[in-house]
C-alpha cells in the first residue's frame, strides 16, 4: 500500500486562481482536475478520498496533485498533441486553383469539363498528393470557386432531328387570339325552378 500522499498548503493567491478557473472554465476535464486539487487544498481530504469524490482512479489523483506541485495551476491544462499533417499544402492549393480556371483539353485532357474527381486525380498525377474529391470541393468553396453539374445536350445525328427540334419550339409559343366564351350561349337556365 502506497503512503498517503497530502498536497502542502498553497498560498491564498493560489486557491483563489484555482477556485477563478473552477467556476469560469468550460472544459471538463480541467474542471476536474482544479477539483482534485482544491479537495486537496482546502478540504485536506487524501488521495482515496479525492478519487471517491470526482469517480477517478487513484493514480489519476495523485498524478493531477503531483502535476500542480510541480508545474503550478498551468500543469493542470491538456499539453498540446501533435496531430496528423495536411497533405494540402500552399502550393498545391495555388496549383489547384491555376488548374481549375482551365479547360482540361488545353491541359491534354480528354474531357472538356472539370469534375472534383477529374480534379483530384488530376492533381494526384502533377503533385504526387492523393486527396478526396470533397477535400478538393473544400478547397474550392474556401477560394469562392464552385464547379456546377456538366449540362448534357440531347442531339441526334438523324438529318430531320434539327426540323422536328425547331418545330417543337415554335408550337410552344402562345397561340393566336382565339377567345373562349365562359358565359352560356343559350337563353335557358339550368337549374331549380320556383
Amino acid at each position: 500500500m502506497r503512503p498517503p500522499f497530502r498536497l502542502p498548503e498553497l498560498s491564498p493567491e493560489a486557491v483563489a486562481e484555482l477556485d477563478q478557473l473552477y467556476r469560469t472554465t468550460r472544459d471538463v476535464r480541467l474542471r476536474m482536475r482544479v477539483q482534485m486539487v482544491l479537495l486537496a487544498a482546502e478540504q485536506h481530504l487524501l488521495v482515496p478520498e479525492i478519487a471517491k469524490i470526482v469517480r477517478n482512479d487513484e493514480q489519476t489523483v495523485r498524478t493531477w496533485l503531483k502535476r500542480c506541485l510541480g508545474e503550478g495551476v498551468a500543469g493542470l491544462a491538456d499539453a498540446p498533441r501533435p496531430g496528423v499533417t495536411p497533405k494540402v499544402t500552399p502550393e498545391y492549393r495555388e496549383q489547384l486553383l491555376s488548374i481549375v480556371r482551365q479547360r482540361p483539353r488545353s491541359l491534354d485532357q480528354p474531357d472538356s469539363l472539370w469534375t472534383l474527381q477529374r480534379l483530384a486525380d488530376y492533381m494526384a498525377e502533377q503533385t504526387g498528393i492523393r486527396v478526396v474529391a470533397v477535400t478538393v470541393r473544400a478547397h474550392l468553396l474556401a477560394a469562392g470557386i464552385v464547379l456546377s453539374r456538366p449540362q448534357h445536350k440531347i442531339t441526334s445525328p438523324a438529318p430531320e432531328y434539327e426540323v422536328k427540334k425547331r418545330r417543337l419550339k415554335t408550337s410552344e409559343t402562345p397561340q393566336s387570339s382565339a377567345k373562349s366564351s365562359t358565359t352560356p350561349t343559350s337563353s335557358t337556365s339550368v337549374g331549380c325552378q320556383p
